[in-house]
């Protein structure tokens, strides 16, 4: 499994995504689940993948392919004139590659993968997609301004508390090692290291890259600073008191 989460920000955007995959408790591997295409001065484009993982390298590697050799039928993704467009384009190279393995008789539903698409194209503002298996997508607004794919469910009362579109990214690096340490707590099949990533809104240049690794000092902090402060917010709390009967 994974655990992936794209955040939009009022100055940007920020990716994070685990690196673990698994077939099984003991056949534990590490991939890299974060890929970005970038033309400074014209866009940058990252996605973050979930799902079956044969799947997602073969829509990554079609995309990729399709940046050397572009054509009318397989237009590269350098030549999309929006986020939008780009979005369509990557939905569809995912209907297109679980499709081709459901007519070679195998079970599609198997080979699922989701993707979270973000960026930003030259006349457009940054834009955050939700891509599903079936090619479909939707994207975040105000009300909405996250999404997460894989193992989400941990990590995701932290996000809805404490987001604020005004944060830092300083701020949301810090809300997203929170809430990928709670998943990483709950469930094996998400792992570091961790790919974090930021993109400045209107910069149209690769930003900040980082991989957390286990032993990192500050993710380390966080990780017990948090579970410190969750001891002492519960001892605050008011004393539940049975009534007597």
């Amino acid at each position: 499994m994974t655990y992936c989460v794209g955040l939009k920000l009022d100055r940007g955007l920020v990716f994070m995504s685990d690196t673990r995959t698994n077939a099984g408790v003991d056949n534990i591997s590490t991939f890299k689940k974060m890929y970005t295409w970038a033309k400074t001065g014209d866009r940058v484009i990252t996605l973050l993948s979930a799902g079956n993982l044969a799947t997602t390298q073969a829509v990554i590697s079609i995309l990729n392919e399709r940046t050397k050799m572009p054509s009318e039928r397989a237009p590269s993704i350098y030549d999309m004139p929006s986020m939008f467009q780009t979005a369509r384009l990557v939905g569809d190279t995912i209907r297109h590659v679980i499709d081709e393995v459901g007519a070679s008789g195998q079970r599609a539903d198997s080979f699922g993968a989701s993707i979270i698409l973000g960026g930003q194209i030259k006349g457009g503002d940054p834009r955050l997609f939700l891509i599903y298996p079936e090619g479909n997508f939707i994207e975040s607004t105000p009300d909405t301004p996250f999404f997460q794919i894989g193992e989400h469910k941990y990590g995701k009362p932290i996000i809805v508390r404490s987001y604020d579109p005004a944060m830092t990214f300083e701020e949301a690096t810090k809300l997203l090692l929170v809430s990928f340490d709670s998943t990483l707590k709950s469930n094996l099949s998400v792992g570091l290291p961790l790919d974090l990533q930021f993109y400045q809104a209107d910069s149209f240049r690769l930003g900040f890259e980082r991989r957390v690794e286990r032993h990192d000092p500050y993710y380390e902090m966080i990780s017990d600073g948090w579970s410190q402060a969750l001891k002492l917010a519960l001892q605050s709390l008011p004393p539940f008191e049975i009534e007597p009967r």
